[in-house]
């Protein structure tokens, strides 16, 4: 059985998923969620969709690249 790096359940039906070249292993989605989605760089939700990009900067939402004035963001 493989451990989750999040919550450290050993579980039998444990994945791992390979990001930036390094291996992460998870027990449920919510924990690899957690551990690599990117944060909304105005509210800090984790953004698990498209998200809006704009200078570098990852939001959840149009709503909070506006209110970081982003001003032509774009949908990814």
């Amino acid at each position: 059985m493989a451990t989750c790096e999040v919550c450290g359940n050993s579980y039998e039906k444990a994945f791992t998923v390979t990001m930036e070249g390094r291996d992460h292993t998870f027990d449920c989605f919510e924990c690899a969620i957690h551990a690599l989605a990117p944060a909304c760089s105005h509210c800090g939700c984790r953004v698990i969709g498209h998200g809006v990009g704009e200078g570098g900067h990852v939001f959840c939402c149009a709503a909070c690249a506006e209110h970081e004035a982003a001003g032509a963001a774009r949908r990814h």
